[in-house]
């Protein structure tokens, strides 16, 4: 089971291939994910100190740019499970203000994944 370690909140292990967005939440981090976890919104973005993954999707990678965000945060509704990491959320409930953090995202990746290599 791969280990989730989020600044301010501890050290979880997870099952492998959870929905990085989902691990956090259940493990009582109150991320933000308005969008559902599509890649339209970009509030479950994540710093990552160690384990970024080498991969994302291409829904990610084109948020991220559109955003001016790639090479400074990912996003965690397009990210696995499935090795160590280490990360800081960087959009939370308790931070903005806002009602709810937004709809639960579905247990699998959403749009479809197509993978291309992290920049």
């Amino acid at each position: 089971m791969p280990r989730l370690e989020v600044e301010g909140y501890g050290t979880f292990e997870v099952a492998d291939g959870t929905r990085l967005v989902r691990a956090i939440e259940d493990n009582g981090v109150d991320i933000l994910h308005r969008c559902g976890g599509y890649a339209r919104c970009t509030t479950c973005r994540v710093a990552f100190t160690s384990g970024e993954p080498e991969r994302m999707t291409r829904a990610e990678h084109d948020k991220l740019a559109e955003k001016e965000l790639l090479g400074q945060a990912r996003l965690s509704c397009q990210i696995l499970c499935d090795q160590d990491m280490q990360l800081r959320p960087l959009m939370t409930l308790r931070d903005s203000g806002l009602p709810d953090p937004g709809s639960q995202p579905e247990a699998e990746i959403t749009p479809p994944p197509e993978w291309i290599s992290a920049p």
